[in-house]
């Protein structure tokens, strides 16, 4: 008896129709709230996503479509070709020898804004320099940064000219940005120059971010000035270095604008980029389909650039 009546307990009774009717609008009223509130989200981002489609994700497409085609744009009569256009890319020369000059550029200047970027950051957060120095070499150093790329170009290509300031000073008239042996070095340095307080500004930043407990605990462990660097200051720092070199490798495999506008790729093929080679193919060759096969494997590069820094922003988070 006692069975039954504690059965008869845990029965719930049964919903009436009006309360069905009022959770069933409840819900459908929660419902009716979130659809909104998603609508509410992709309507802020459909400004945002219209540009994306219209500027980047359309143009992409017609670029790979010329890429599998001949006689695209001059011709009304282009034709369907396949993966010949990248057979002739790949077994060009040119393409090579400008894809040599766009590595040696990279990987020099990457690893140079890197050393010097951090050299600068570490100087800029010692104590042994005063607060007035410090902000008068925060402002010389991070000076390059406030340049245009024009203005830059423009800078260095008057100041080694073969009469500009540097021969001036070295008693000399080399022609920095005209001889074959000389040019792409050069230009690598002005791109050092220019880029290097990226890196000098988000190093000084994490370096101002590592607790100072880290430091005295190594101190008192024994540590010198060195393991504490490579101990202390190298591990805290890797997340942001790693995410510069990944972004700067991207930036600086595409540069453009800073090469063209100080030796457009000269003197012969030296300087020649795969950013200028394709340019040329386009505009000065006007062989639109091997410039658009040339675009789509600077395309794929990047993008496994891209791929390495997407997993490793997820691997931090």
């Amino acid at each position: 008896m006692h069975e039954e009546q504690c059965g008869l307990m845990t029965l719930k009774p049964p919903l009436s129709l009006d309360t069905e009717v009022l959770v069933t609008g409840v819900a459908y009223s929660r419902r009716r709230r979130q659809l909104r509130r998603t609508a509410e989200s992709y309507s802020f981002l459909a400004p945002t996503l219209v540009l994306l489609l219209v500027l980047m994700i359309v143009p992409i497409v017609m670029v790979i479509g010329y890429s599998l085609q001949s006689n695209v744009i001059l011709s009304k009569n282009s034709q369907f070709v396949g993966l010949e256009n990248y057979v002739t890319i790949l077994g060009d020369g040119a393409f090579w020898k400008a894809t040599s000059n766009t590595v040696i550029f990279t990987v020099v200047s990457v690893a140079a804004h890197l050393v010097l970027g951090l050299g600068f950051a570490l100087m800029l957060n010692s104590p042994l320099i005063g607060g007035v120095s410090r902000a008068i070499f925060r402002g010389l150093y991070v000076l390059p940064w406030l340049f245009t790329v024009a203005v830059i170009a423009v800078l260095w290509r008057m100041l080694l000219a073969p009469n500009g300031v540097i021969n001036f000073l070295l008693h000399s008239d080399i022609e920095w940005l005209a001889s074959p042996q000389l040019a792409l070095g050069t230009v690598t340095f002005i791109n050092i120059w220019a880029g290097y307080p990226f890196f000098m500004v988000s190093l000084l930043a994490g370096l101002q971010g590592i607790p100072s407990d880290l430091y005295e605990a190594a101190t008192v462990d024994g540590a010198s000035s060195v393991q504490r660097f490579w101990n202390v200051t190298v591990p805290q720092l890797r997340p942001i270095i790693v995410s510069l070199l990944l972004l700067d490798l991207i930036w600086t495999s595409q540069q453009f604008a800073l090469i063209w506008m100080t030796t457009g790729g000269g003197p012969i093929d030296v300087t020649e980029v795969l950013s200028t080679f394709t340019y040329k193919l386009a505009f000065a060759k006007y062989d639109f389909s091997l410039a658009a096969t040339s675009a789509v494997l600077v395309l794929l590069m990047s993008m496994v650039l891209a791929v390495f820094y997407v997993r490793h922003q997820k691997a931090r988070d």
